[in-house]
């Protein structure tokens, strides 16, 4: 049976795009949201894809669909080997190409043959000689693509239970979630008992203070990486302990280390 891989590729010329490419993986990922968003493919195997509106079964020519700040985990129900291809894309590029506020996809899972065959031509590498024709005709057909299945809303972040409550507390871990602010200090920013900030936090987010800030840091990571930044200094501008923390956390979360995905093909 081949090693398990996985592959970014990032081509110089769409720095709002990046690519992933996992083969033969057996790792099971933890809850966690994208900052971008995502167009992925299952190539081999089943997963069960779990989600707001999940969980569901995944095989061959599974097509997902993944707005910015959603909660997912695909995870392998057998520990059997799969494949599959995950495109990132930027929010704010797609904004913009299709002229939106946000964009909401009305299903996240899809099985059906012709959005099978789209996706798999528009999750593949771009070729570096590339012409500027082919780039051009890559983007317009994501947008097109992305047009078809979603649709225009005011924001792509989750609709759960009004956030109003917690809003202090998001507003701050966004703005810094390099920040080691306790959860005490976050209940007192929302005028909350330690208990019942955490109760309302889950209620709105699905998840935990520390699991949220975490998934901050970590998607933060990757941009800085994506840029070049070196590795201590990325640790350090995210608010970890040391290097060796980030390279544990990013590698639970991403199944490869911060140094691997630095050092992707671009």
């Amino acid at each position: 049976m081949p090693a398990p891989s996985h592959h970014f590729h990032r081509h110089p010329a769409l720095p709002w795009a990046e690519l992933r490419i996992s083969r033969q993986s057996c790792y099971s990922y933890r809850l966690h949201a994208h900052a971008q968003y995502s167009i992925g493919i299952v190539d081999e195997g089943e997963t069960l894809f779990l989600h707001d509106d999940g969980p569901e079964t995944l095989s061959a020519g599974s097509v997902v669909l993944i707005e910015p700040g959603h909660w997912h985990a695909c995870n392998p129900e057998t520990l059997q080997p799969w494949s599959y291809r995950m495109l990132f894309l930027q929010a704010d590029w797609v904004h913009e190409r299709l002229g939106v506020g946000a964009l909401r996809f009305a299903r996240r899972a899809l099985n059906e043959p012709d959005i099978s065959r789209c996706a798999d031509s528009l999750c593949q590498p771009l070729a570096s000689s590339a012409t500027d024709s082919d780039l051009q005709q890559h983007a317009q057909s994501l947008a097109d693509f992305l047009r078809q299945l979603g649709r225009a809303a005011d924001s792509a972040a989750p609709e759960p239970q009004p956030a109003d409550a917690v809003l202090p507390a998001l507003q701050h871990m966004h703005r810094s979630p390099e920040d080691e602010t306790s959860v005490q200090a976050l209940a007192l920013r929302c005028g909350m008992s330690p208990s019942r900030f955490i109760r309302r936090f889950r209620a709105v987010t699905g998840v935990t203070p520390g699991a949220y800030r975490l998934n901050l840091r970590l998607n933060g990571v990757r941009h800085l990486l994506a840029q070049g930044e070196p590795l201590a200094s990325v640790a350090q501008q995210m608010g970890f302990a040391d290097q060796a923390h980030m390279q544990r956390a990013f590698k639970a979360h991403h199944a490869l280390t911060p140094g691997n995905y630095a050092g992707m093909p671009r």
